[in-house]
């Protein structure tokens, strides 16, 4: 069934209550710029569906106290992934957004698309059962991947460090949710997605920078997200570095920052000196326990990745940059490395009002992300045409 105006409409006033931008009758019709009639028309069908529920009562300012809405309960449930290069975040939350289960695992991106994939299947399949749910209960999906994505099919393009999985179509894997929308990004976009719903809904320009295995960054404008033609804005990892030409990236060219300062970069580096470190946690975990080498690296190679962020503010000039990943842990070194070239190299109009900040979701930014970004679709026109 094609969205009409109506589903639009409908669309629009679901979005706003899962917000809790607008929560009554009169709220939605001021937000809206609508009627009260039109307003009341919608609201009663989207309860005739059974996807919204009258809340009790809010506070009256004179008169009768108006009544307040919600996404149902039993509406239906959202899925979400977060994969990183070792570790998988799967969750499933409310329509509104809420984390109903949740669970973090080891994973290895480099097994393939179908392990990797047939994990994640399972986990989801083990927390709906968890909660009573299944498979029809599903309203949307959301998944983030450490590689580049074609953001309009679900499909990895030639990622750098993703074993397999060039050319593969994410949402085609999951045979059983073919009925509701599955949308595949970035991870990092996902991250940028996250803190800024979750924590920055206010920001109209943010940057979030993921140091970690790899080094990514995703764009916020406008106060959406931006992905570029093809998807591909935000890849940072992989800008040359003056002075490390002889440097071979994984990509195939030479110089790229995420040959020189990654979390992989580091690994190497520090098990040619004899340290025992497998992923860029362990050299964050070494370098926040003390240990000389870890913390001299981690600091060398922030001062590295400043030199590019430095170059994209000049050109970007946003408002907030985030910092992710598992080297925040070490405390305000990577901040303030990145801090020093950044207000050295640009120019003070662009760097006036900045601020340099580390990500208040942590960890929890990329899983966020995804359940806003299934949310979003789930709640769209085209999805709610469906449903009804």
């Amino acid at each position: 069934m094609p969205a009409s105006r109506e589903h639009e409409g409908m669309s629009a006033l679901l979005a706003l209550i899962a917000s809790g931008t607008a929560v009554t009758r009169t709220e939605l019709a001021a937000t809206c710029g609508l009627s009260r009639s039109t307003v009341t028309q919608r609201v009663n069908r989207l309860l005739d569906t059974g996807l919204v529920v009258e809340e009790g009562n809010g506070a009256s300012e004179g008169g009768r106290p108006p009544t307040v809405l919600a996404l149902a309960p039993g509406g239906g449930v959202l899925l979400a992934a977060d994969l990183g290069a070792t570790h998988a975040r799967l969750a499933v939350a409310g329509l509104g957004g809420t984390v109903l289960a949740e669970t973090d695992d080891d994973i290895d991106v480099d097994d393939g698309p179908e392990a990797v994939l047939g994990l994640v299947r399972d986990g989801w399949a083990r927390l709906l059962g968890g909660l009573g749910a299944g498979v029809p209960d599903v309203r949307g999906v959301g998944i983030g991947v450490p590689g580049p994505v074609e953001f309009s099919t679900g499909t990895v393009v030639r990622p750098p460090i993703m074993a397999g999985w060039d050319g593969f179509r994410v949402p085609g894997f999951f045979t059983e949710h073919r009925d509701v929308p599955i949308l595949v990004d970035n991870d990092v976009n996902l991250m940028a997605l996250g803190e800024h719903r979750g924590a920055r809904a206010t920001e109209d320009s943010l940057l979030y920078v993921k140091i970690g295995t790899g080094i990514g960054c995703g764009i916020v404008t406008a106060g959406r997200l931006y992905r570029g033609g093809d998807g591909a804005a935000g890849d940072i990892g992989h800008i040359r570095l003056p002075g490390h030409e002889e440097t071979v990236c994984h990509c195939g060219n030479t110089g790229c920052v995420e040959a020189v300062a990654s979390g992989a970069a580091l690994v190497q580096a520090l098990r040619a000196g004899g340290l025992d470190v497998g992923t860029a946690r362990d050299v964050a975990r070494l370098a926040a326990e003390g240990n000389t080498a870890a913390r001299r690296a981690v600091r060398v190679a922030a001062g590295r990745i400043g030199e590019v962020i430095a170059a994209v503010v000049s050109f970007h000039n946003p408002r907030v940059i985030l910092v992710g990943g598992p080297f925040t842990a070490v405390g305000d070194e990577v901040l303030a490395e990145i801090k020093a070239v950044v207000y050295r190299r640009v120019l003070p109009l662009a760097t006036r009002t900045l601020r340099v900040e580390t990500g208040p979701l942590g960890g929890r930014a990329g899983i966020v992300g995804a359940i806003a970004l299934a949310q979003e679709h789930a709640l769209s026109p085209g999805a709610l045409a469906r449903w009804l």
